[in-house]
């Protein structure tokens, strides 16, 4: 016969292994107007917190942050859609985080310009007499390539 043996949840010495998952999801997002080396802008759920945001960015990625200013874009509602009922784009919470002194971040550039290859050059070559091939003739004075000549 089984014994109902209750086990503490916490033994002191000994601590549980604890996994926390964050319900937010972060976007990194390159700014649109030049910003300071030392800052990075996101785009975080409506829910979250600059609070939220210095404590997930440090414990989770171990970045140092010094501020977080966060500010709501609003969505657009100028489209509409076939009922001509308008159509709103949902609000998102962007946040401009300024990292630690000494701290600087750049984006990686993801597509760097490489020499073109020799099939490449035959390829730009070939849709280069293509395209003039398919440019209209000067000599026509305008009139259109339907009527034949």
């Amino acid at each position: 016969m089984a014994r109902n043996v209750l086990y503490p949840l916490y033994q002191l010495g000994g601590p549980q292994l604890r996994i926390f998952r964050t319900n937010f999801f972060i976007q990194l997002v390159r700014p649109g107007v030049a910003q300071p080396e030392d800052t990075v802008q996101f785009r975080i759920p409506m829910e979250m917190t600059r609070v939220d945001l210095k404590n997930y960015l440090e414990r989770i990625y171990n970045v140092p942050v010094a501020a977080v200013r966060t500010r709501v874009q609003h969505g657009s509602n100028s489209k509409r859609d076939y009922r001509n009922v308008r159509i709103k784009k949902p609000d998102y919470k962007v946040a401009y985080v300024q990292l630690a002194h000494g701290q600087t971040f750049t984006f990686p550039d993801l597509f760097p310009e490489t020499e073109p290859s020799p099939a490449d050059k035959e390829q730009s070559d070939f849709l280069e007499d293509v395209n003039q091939r398919k440019s209209r003739d000067v000599r026509r004075g305008g009139v259109s390539d339907w009527f034949g000549l």
